[in-house]
């Protein structure tokens, strides 16, 4: 495993597909995955300049925002209610997907006296095995968190892809980009993170509007 070799082809591979659709790289922000590495693998990347970490079980994620606080932590996977008051001092939760999951992060939040930033995940796929909401519900739940639960603040969308060729995934990730616009507009929100685009499929996700991609085996094969 040559770490430093790994990073510098996903950096390449975002920079082409920024430059295929007329983006900057700064717009794009590389979210290293590190569910399934040890620590030093995390060290080598923090020395190569990545600062930004995610971790789909929340106790692991727990451990290693204490040992590493200097970075940017995001809970990615799916969240449940009774892991909820382990999740202080995370950047970015990204699978907010039912009104009990917003009403328990919203009274724990309250009691840290502190605001809590999630993303709505959306199904836009359809798959029955996938979490998220459904995109004709989606805007309907964003309203009632806005309404009920002002400690949360929505500051985007994420969805997952089915594994299928890449080039398969860009009608999902076009539904999702516009269910985006879709809610900046009905809800005024800037909502400006779309967490979309993991290993098999993020150069197709930035070219239909991914800031964020998920990128786990591609840095650690």
């Amino acid at each position: 495993m040559n770490i430093a070799q790994n990073l510098d082809e996903v950096r390449s591979r975002i920079a082409a597909a920024c430059a295929r659709s007329g983006r900057s790289t700064e717009d794009v922000k590389l979210l290293a995955v590190t569910k399934s590495v040890d620590v030093s693998a995390i060290e080598s990347l923090s020395a190569l300049g990545v600062r930004c970490f995610g971790e789909n079980r929340v106790d692991q994620a727990v451990q290693r925002l204490q040992q590493y606080p200097e970075f940017e932590w995001h809970l990615i996977g799916t969240l449940q209610t009774n892991k909820a008051q382990h999740c202080r001092g995370f950047a970015l939760i990204h699978s907010l997907d039912r009104e009990s999951l917003a009403k328990r992060m919203d009274r724990l939040a309250d009691s840290w006296g502190a605001s809590l930033d999630m993303l709505l995940q959306a199904n836009v796929s359809g798959e029955e095995s996938k979490h998220g909401l459904a995109p004709d519900a989606i805007e309907a739940f964003a309203d009632l968190v806005l309404q009920r639960y002002p400690r949360i603040r929505i500051q985007g969308l994420m969805t997952m892809a089915p594994l299928v060729a890449p080039e398969d995934t860009r009608p999902c990730f076009r539904r999702l980009k516009a269910l985006q616009q879709r809610l900046q507009s009905s809800t005024g929100l800037g909502l400006d993170i779309l967490s979309m685009g993991m290993t098999n499929d993020y150069e197709v996700a930035i070219e239909e509007g991914a800031t964020l991609v998920r990128v786990g085996s591609a840095l650690f094969s």
